[in-house]
């Protein structure tokens, strides 16, 4: 299993890929927003990874699984 890093900003703000590895409502209430979005794109018959806020495509490949690795090398804070 791949370690999991917190980041703990200045405020008290956490950043971090969740992973079910630390059980992080032990700390206290939970506000989670999404980095990425992965979808299946019928067209070109890829998995796309997007950015949730802007929608800007990040990565695409044909497996899934490929677009769940790149999201843990790329969007891991501790990475």
């Amino acid at each position: 299993m791949t370690p999991s890093t917190l980041r703990i900003q200045p405020g008290g703000r956490i950043d971090c890929l969740y992973t079910d590895a630390i059980d992080l409502r032990s700390l206290g209430r939970l506000h989670v927003r999404r980095a990425s979005v992965i979808l299946f794109c019928d067209r070109s018959q890829e998995w796309k990874v997007r950015c949730a806020s802007t929608g800007k495509l990040l990565f695409s490949h044909p497996s899934r699984d490929e677009c769940l690795e790149w999201e843990k090398r790329n969007l891991d804070p501790g990475r």
